[in-house]
């Protein structure tokens, strides 16, 4: 593996470039269920507002969610920012040095604190992320769905004899290096791999089957409205609540889809008298655990009412000149869409 990380391996990527605790860190959050050509941009853009530790714990959450707009998975976002402030007030700004300490931060648990310190300090940690489980249950035959504990700590063991007690870094980042290139989930390159002599899945013909996939469940629907209330300038966002969907998160208003005078919903709820109400086609946003169907609804407003500003949970947001604010992937498309369509009334 070694030889072929010095060969073959990933060595250009941004958080390589210094590799730090904090930046390896970053990197890694970003990582988990993401792809890193997804990851690349949204980490310089992190990296330029919070080149350090202490940026990005001095910083507000809303700076932090606005930046993570569109990434996904936003509490990976407010873990990382309530862990850096964890480690100014705790460890006086220093990242910590050891497992425990740093399996013992928000977010983090023992395969990605592996990954910090393997990578960032040169420590002897085993990974597992999603990329080295395939890796190893391919290469030794290792049966059944890796998510199953069971199955997980059979890997862990694997992970755990064979990382080197030298170049460890090197070594983890050639694990998942493989698993991303060559040992893909689909189409691995099995020519380029330099475990293809000895893998089993390779010798059994049964490269398609492992790792067993999870186990199928169907997922529940939920369905609601997603209220662009607006006029020509700006548009109303609620924050979401602190625990959901899109936590802390600026969001649309919901509407019930049970409710059946919207615009007497309006008024009552928001003291909002709609001028134009455009319901739109519905739409799906399908997250791990269930299924969204929204229908949005535009509602022209010709005013701005006070009742709506009676709270921090609310705001007025501008649509030429928007203020930084953290938005779920959905509510941002709605709203560049939204936008384009006003522009070209105006044009």
């Amino acid at each position: 593996m070694l030889r072929w990380f010095d060969a073959e391996g990933r060595k250009d990527l941004p958080w390589q470039r210094p590799r730090s605790p904090y930046r390896v860190w970053v990197s890694e959050i970003m990582l988990q269920q993401t792809q890193v050509a997804t990851v690349i941009p949204y980490f310089e853009r992190f990296m330029a507002r919070f080149p350090d530790l202490e940026a990005l714990a001095r910083a507000d959450l809303d700076a932090v969610l606005h930046l993570w707009s569109g990434l996904g998975y936003y509490t990976r976002a407010r873990n990382l920012h309530k862990a850096a402030r964890i480690v100014m007030d705790r460890h006086e700004g220093v990242f910590p040095q050891t497992l425990a300490e740093v399996q013992a931060l928000p977010g983090i648990g023992r395969s990605t604190a592996g990954a910090i310190l393997s990578l960032a300090c040169g420590q002897r940690h085993s990974i597992l992320d999603g990329n080295v489980k395939r890796v190893l249950a391919r290469s030794f035959g290792v049966e059944g769905w890796p998510g199953r504990p069971r199955v997980e700590r059979q890997l862990w063991t694997l992970a755990e004899r064979l990382t080197p007690e030298q170049r460890t870094g090197d070594y983890n980042q050639a694990m998942m290096d493989l698993g991303a290139t060559l040992c893909r989930r689909g189409r691995p390159a099995c020519l380029r791999c330099p475990l293809a002599a000895d893998c089993v899945a390779r010798r059994e013909g049964r490269i398609a089957e492992l790792p067993s996939p999870r186990p199928r469940k169907s997922l529940p629907v939920r369905t609601t409205r997603l209220l662009l209330i607006h006029d020509a300038n700006s548009l109303l966002l609620e924050r979401r609540p602190p625990t959901g969907i899109w936590s802390g998160l600026w969001s649309l208003p919901e509407c019930p889809v049970e409710t059946v005078d919207i615009a007497d919903w309006c008024r009552t709820r928001l003291g909002i008298e709609p001028d134009r109400i455009s319901p739109q086609p519905r739409r799906r946003h399908t997250f791990s655990h269930f299924h969204l169907d929204y229908t949005p609804v535009r509602i022209r407003t010709r005013g701005k009412p006070t009742k709506v500003m009676d709270t921090g949970d609310r705001l007025w947001y501008k649509l030429a000149s928007p203020d930084p604010c953290g938005l779920a992937a959905p509510v941002q498309r709605l709203i560049s869409e939204l936008t384009d369509d006003l522009e070209g009334e105006m044009s």
